[in-house]
């Protein structure tokens, strides 16, 4: 009766997002490098390039220097290492929230939202981890908000049925991310962390797998696959609508397999890592988030786990939001 409940309420919350739209299926090779000329066996293409892609994921994820970086206020830009057709994606805009007795000053973590977070997500989260003696830098991902170009109304080239934008967009929002990280060091902080949420999860997995300078990751809402969220997941319903007929779930998995958490499990040994999904989800179906669990235990990699009581989208609504946060807090707190 319990799940019945969350399952609707679940299916009431996501209904009410607005501007969801079914866009066309594209394989969107001129997202990847050496990939533009098609042929046939575009499924095979893509697929050969994703195993190449994760067996040298360094390569993939390798962030070129800047310090080209401008602090105004708590508002933070800088260029991003990933170059798109729109000149506003370009330019990464991130907030900083310096845990303002210093008594956190070498402690920070990168926050990374869910997908189609506002300017405003996550910010009472960034706050309280300053009470917890941290402080907190929330980054806007790829085509949201300030970096969303003016034909868009939902942040869709980070996520859709557009093959190669999806992997090369997320890519973009890891590069980034190294490259807050990249700035917090130079102003001294010694002990960093990362905390994703949803999508934000998957990208501070890929994140804190190739990042050294992370030594701990909470990630809030986990999967294994970034293609099997996307299958079977509630809030991706009109993505899949968008793939159906024209790719399988098995071949979208091995291509979006570089920006899977799946691959890079043994990367983050050693990091202090936290594992959060909850109980009702939809979005992030629970059997998804099993397996990543059981994954990590399988291979004897030291871990947290923590399961919320409640599901995606009831995350974000008191009480659960605070048993969240709280979670997240103390973890990063403990482990930083």
């Amino acid at each position: 009766m319990i799940t019945r409940v969350f399952h609707n309420w679940e299916r009431r919350l996501a209904a009410a997002a607005e501007h969801r739209t079914v866009r066309p299926f594209e394989w969107g090779l001129e997202w990847i490098e050496g990939l533009d000329d098609p042929d046939e066996d575009v499924v095979g293409r893509l697929s050969a390039w994703a195993s190449h892609t994760v067996e040298n994921s360094e390569r993939f994820f390798a962030l070129p220097p800047t310090d080209d970086y401008a602090l105004q206020g708590e508002r933070l830009t800088f260029p991003s290492a990933v170059t798109t057709p729109h000149p506003e994606n370009n330019v990464v805009h991130a907030r900083f929230f310096p845990e303002p007795s210093h008594r956190g000053r070498k402690r920070a973590v990168v926050v990374l939202p869910q997908w189609n977070a506002d300017a405003e997500g996550h910010i009472g989260l960034c706050r309280l981890l300053n009470k917890f003696g941290v402080s907190a830098l929330r980054i806007s991902l790829p085509y949201h908000d300030a970096r969303m170009p003016s034909e868009l109304r939902r942040a869709d080239y980070i996520v859709s049925s557009n093959v190669g934008r999806t992997a090369q967009v997320c890519r973009q929002a890891v590069l980034d991310t190294r490259r807050a990280i990249g700035w917090l060091a130079s102003q001294g902080y010694e002990s960093l962390g990362i905390l994703g949420t949803s999508l934000g999860s998957c990208l501070a997995m890929l994140t804190a797998a190739h990042e050294p300078l992370v030594s701990a990751a909470a990630l809030n809402h986990i999967s294994p696959y970034f293609a099997d969220v996307i299958w079977e997941g509630l809030s991706t319903e009109h993505v899949r609508a968008g793939l159906d007929g024209r790719i399988q779930l098995d071949a979208l998995r091995r291509i979006w397999m570089p920006i899977s958490p799946f691959p890079y499990i043994e990367r983050v040994r050693g990091k202090h890592l936290l594992l959060v999904y909850a109980r009702y989800d939809l979005t992030f179906p629970v059997t998804l988030s099993k397996m990543l669990v059981n994954e990590f235990k399988n291979r004897g990699i030291d871990h947290q786990v923590a399961v919320l009581p409640c599901g995606h989208y009831s995350t974000g609504i008191t009480p659960f939001k605070w048993i969240d946060g709280l979670t997240l807090c103390r973890f990063l707190s403990r482990s930083l």
